[in-house]
């Protein structure tokens, strides 16, 4: 049923928008749409039945869980946009959007559809996927907890002489060992003077007494995705060590009191963002204070100084406020949190 709904949904945006389809070609538009991941290409017309085109190789798998679409075979050899032309064309469509077209793609529809209006809806899915309904937000609390566990495992094994990659792996196992059905993103580990680097790669430094240590993971739970971030120092460490990690841990509290529905994303981050400047280290808050999460990991709505997206009930974002100092090192507390009208929920746990 709920799939149903989605689709009905996107129909209404796509005649209000003044188009009779839309073509869907991203992975995670069309799992949204029909709880099946692996479909080249979902036709949702205004009117009669959605199709969605697999490739052979998916093509049992499809028939099976595939959800209130008509399944087509794709077979070995022929082409999927061949396939999806020859469709339009039989149903005489004559405006379709699409989510996302390479350029040659567009330019031959554009020449075999000759007078069709074709025009990308992206914007279309976003103002659907950005609200998540109550499975949803099941999905995304289980994906959150399988986070929290796998950060207490790094917790835990963070040491002098540990190396960063089996501190990634030990958090890693965790997780995919409660449940997690894959990694959200690539796992960051940070030590030393390389904390300065926000999204620093995974490496084979062996960490030291005194550093400063940035775990960033993530668990995948059903497709949806958490996102989490905690910093240490180990050992005694520095004042400024100290003074900068419990900026960041005040500048989130900061930025979580501001967040409700019908607030503005940027007043967000300013609130963080002041606070930080005032305290003397604006210029080394070098990104966004957040985004949207869900089946992607980087999704609207976007938590930044130049955002002009307004918070709503139902928006799952993070908060991740940092200060990277090259040469020293950095500091970043990141949660992922549930957007109320009435406050924020914190879905990730307070790892601390």
């Amino acid at each position: 049923m709920k799939y149903e709904i989605r689709i009905e949904k996107l129909r209404e945006k796509v005649i209000e928008k003044g188009f009779e389809a839309i073509l869907l070609s991203d992975e995670k538009n069309i799992y949204y749409l029909t709880g099946f991941m692996w479909g080249a290409k979902l036709l949702v017309p205004v009117d009669g039945n959605s199709v969605l085109f697999v490739n052979s190789v998916n093509y049992e798998t499809a028939k099976n869980f595939a959800r209130n679409v008509e399944v087509e075979l794709v077979k070995i050899g022929e082409k999927v946009e061949k396939r999806v032309l020859n469709m339009i064309l039989e149903r005489g469509l004559k405006s379709i959007g699409f989510d996302k077209m390479d350029a040659a793609e567009y330019q031959k529809m554009k020449n075999s559809l000759n007078g069709a209006k074709i025009e990308p809806l992206g914007e279309v899915l976003w103002s659907l996927r950005r609200i998540k309904d109550e499975e949803e937000l099941a999905l995304i609390r289980r994906a959150a907890a399988l986070t929290s566990r796998g950060m207490s495992r790094a917790l835990e094994v963070i040491r002098p002489g540990v190396r960063e990659w089996e501190v990634a792996a030990e958090a890693e196992y965790e997780m995919r060992r409660l449940g997690s059905g894959g990694v959200a993103f690539d796992t960051i580990v940070c030590s030393g003077p390389e904390s300065a680097y926000p999204h620093g790669a995974l490496g084979e430094r062996e960490i030291r007494d005194g550093d400063l240590v940035i775990i960033d993971i993530g668990a995948k739970y059903h497709g949806y995705c958490a996102d989490m971030t905690r910093t240490i120092v180990v050992g005694e460490g520095t004042q400024i060590q100290k003074h900068i990690l419990e900026l960041v841990r005040e500048a989130q509290k900061v930025a979580m009191n501001q967040i409700r529905g019908g607030v503005m994303a940027r007043d967000v981050d300013y609130a963080a963002r002041k606070l930080i400047i005032e305290n003397g280290y604006g210029e080394y808050f070098v990104h966004g204070l957040g985004h949207g999460i869900g089946l992607d990991v980087h999704e609207p709505p976007t938590l930044g100084p130049l955002s002009e997206d307004i918070l709503l009930a139902g928006n799952v974002v993070t908060v991740e406020p940092g200060i990277y100092i090259p040469g020293l090192g950095g500091a970043r507390i990141e949660d992922t949190v549930l957007v109320t009208n009435e406050r924020v929920i914190k879905l990730t746990e307070n790892n601390e």
